[in-house]
């Protein structure tokens, strides 16, 4: 067991040599967040799709850009009527090709065509409205992104705070820590003077023991702090970071009305309902017909790459496809679906972000109350210490007595700073959620 809690020691203190021995690096919260709004991999990975949603409404150009197709292909023939058919297009035709016998069975023709063929649409009414759906899905694409960037904003108040709180408490037990190995000179002291038994002096020594394991994973706190700043910064390096200023209680303006409807991601959510809809439409355009005009360009030869003889026809064309089947109807049915499904979450969400606004309302009025409680309780207790502190000087406190005051005061100390953190965020968190 000795040999365990030895090795245990050992393990400690290295981990303890090594954390001090990393180069500390002060940031400041502007910093952090000019950084991940540059580097983070979220942010990215959201902007990709922005462009996704960009490339596929200029797909839908296509309702108003024309279908341009060139080919040349090449043919060799004895078929009578395609015979005939190329020396026709190739305009060599002579009274001696009329001959019946040259008709019914003609020598090899070769014949070379390259055709330029344009189809332009002029009414395509469900294609309209794909359109406008996926204009629609592009700028909720944007939106989503915009709140992406504000919740990452949130996630630096946070990780900031927390790096913040981390070195508050370390500060606390290494004060704690000072606290306890004066106590223990002063416990030795009436040791051998007699006013203490070893007993005593093993309970000082079993506090020490006690806040190093507490500093520790402080320490350690801190380093976790720290990497997720790195994780959110996109900095491989993982460095150990100290925040510029120290954590203190933030009191700024924040709108606790209402969840505006106007925020990035319900407006977002709102443009995927008009995108549905708009998609329902255009399944339903699609049961009217479709006018396009069109037109080719065509050269033949009989030798590659010529084009002796050329001609052209121009033209429009009014198609309806007037059955598929239960195809059309079944898409038409499951897009409103996804229109009225749509609209259902805009509502949940709306409802949700006013719950949770509503929840963090109260939490901060808690946070408030608790802060103040917790400023007197730390007050008291740091009195109750000094007191007993000086009794136990005197010979006139026991021992036990004062290792209590003397944890109820680190205690209370970190209860209050992270109260502090929780009153902070609770700010951030609210603010969050009313930012338009």
């Amino acid at each position: 067991m000795k040999n365990i809690l030895k090795s245990f020691s050992i393990l400690l203190l290295f981990f303890a040599i090594h954390i001090d021995a990393q180069e500390i690096i002060s940031i400041g919260k502007s910093e952090v967040l000019s950084t991940i709004l540059d580097n983070n991999l979220g942010l990215k990975i959201s902007e990709k799709d922005v462009e996704k949603s960009k490339a596929e409404y200029n797909q839908t150009q296509a309702v108003f850009l024309p279908n341009i197709t060139a080919s040349h292909t090449g043919i060799t023939t004895t078929n009578p009527l395609m015979a005939f058919g190329s020396k026709l297009n190739q305009s060599i035709l002579t009274p001696a090709d009329f001959n019946p016998d040259l008709l019914n069975n003609p020598e090899s023709t070769q014949n070379f065509a390259t055709i330029i063929k344009i189809e332009q649409p002029l009414i395509n009414l469900d294609g309209l409205y794909q359109r406008k759906a996926a204009k629609s899905k592009m700028e909720a694409m944007s939106l989503q992104t915009k709140r992406t960037a504000d919740y990452l904003e949130l996630e630096v108040e946070k990780a900031y705070m927390q790096l913040q709180l981390a070195y508050k408490g370390v500060d606390v037990l290494e004060n704690a820590l000072k606290t306890s190995e004066a106590h223990k000179k002063i416990a030795m002291n009436n040791f051998k003077q007699g006013y203490l038994q070893r007993a005593d002096v093993l309970n000082v020594d079993i506090r020490i023991t006690e806040v190093k394991n507490q500093l520790q994973t402080a320490k350690s706190n801190i380093l976790n702090a720290s990497n997720y700043m790195s994780f959110l910064m996109n900095d491989e390096g993982y460095k150990i970071y100290k925040p510029s200023d120290s954590l203190a209680v933030i009191s700024f303006e924040i709108n606790t009305n209402e969840v505006s409807k106007e925020r990035a991601d319900i407006k977002a959510m709102e443009l995927s309902l008009k995108a549905y809809e708009a998609a329902n439409k255009a399944d339903k355009m699609a049961f009217l017909p479709r006018l396009n005009a069109f037109g080719t360009y065509e050269m033949y030869d009989n030798t590659i790459f010529q084009g002796n003889a050329s001609g052209y026809v121009l033209g429009a064309q009014l198609s309806w496809n007037l059955f598929e089947g239960s195809k059309r109807i079944g898409k038409v049915q499951k897009s409103k679906v996804d229109a009225e499904q749509s609209q259902l979450t805009y509502d949940q969400m709306v409802s949700q972000s006013n719950l949770e606004l509503n929840k963090a309302k109260r939490q901060l009025t808690d946070a408030k109350n608790r802060l103040e409680l917790m400023q007197l309780a730390v007050q008291q207790a740091q009195e109750s210490l000094r007191i007993r502190k000086n009794r136990f000087e005197e010979g006139l406190e026991k021992t036990a007595d004062l290792l209590q005051s003397e944890t109820q005061f680190s205690q209370k100390q970190l209860e209050y700073y992270q109260t502090v953190f929780e009153y902070n965020f609770t700010q951030s968190y609210i603010q969050f959620l009313t930012k338009e």
